[in-house]
């Protein structure tokens, strides 16, 4: 009896841990560090970004400001293969396509009309408490803009 519940536990352990050690570290709740933020005045700033599992796809949920300071949010649902899906709530896109490149880096490609207007990449921290998310898109008058942004894991 003493064997089998060690035996039951110690499976438990290894499943559990396993599962831990699996779970994708893109996905939960990411908050802007203003701190650390690296903007250009007049862009849209994302101050809450949520991943989360939906079915078998992933939902992106982003809150924020735009350059004019008006409360956004947009949602994306799709999958990390390079495809592009819909975007809703988003005035600057209506396609955006990620694509994970391993456990830690993604490389996404923002579109409106079938134009790409943003490309960049995010890559979560080693430890899994930060990530960084670096953007370089073309503002309505054509101006290129390069920025960088630094969220916590929350």
């Amino acid at each position: 009896m003493k064997t089998r519940f060690t035996l039951l536990t110690l499976v438990t352990v290894v499943v559990g841990m396993t599962i831990c050690f699996a779970q994708d570290p893109s996905m939960g709740t990411w908050k802007l560090n203003e701190a650390k933020l690296k903007l250009v005045a007049g862009t849209t700033k994302n101050n809450t970004v949520v991943y989360e599992m939906a079915g078998d796809n992933v939902k992106v949920t982003v809150d924020g400001v735009d350059g004019m300071g008006n409360a956004l949010h947009s949602e994306w649902t799709g999958k990390f293969d390079g495809k592009d899906y819909a975007v809703t709530g988003d005035p600057s896109s209506d396609m955006r396509s990620v694509k994970k490149i391993d456990a830690r880096h993604l490389d996404l490609t923002v579109k409106k009309g079938g134009k790409v207007t943003a490309t960049g990449t995010v890559v979560v921290a080693a430890d899994g408490k930060s990530r960084t998310l670096t953007v370089d898109s073309t503002n309505p008058a054509g101006k290129k803009i390069h920025s960088v942004a630094l969220y916590d894991k929350q």
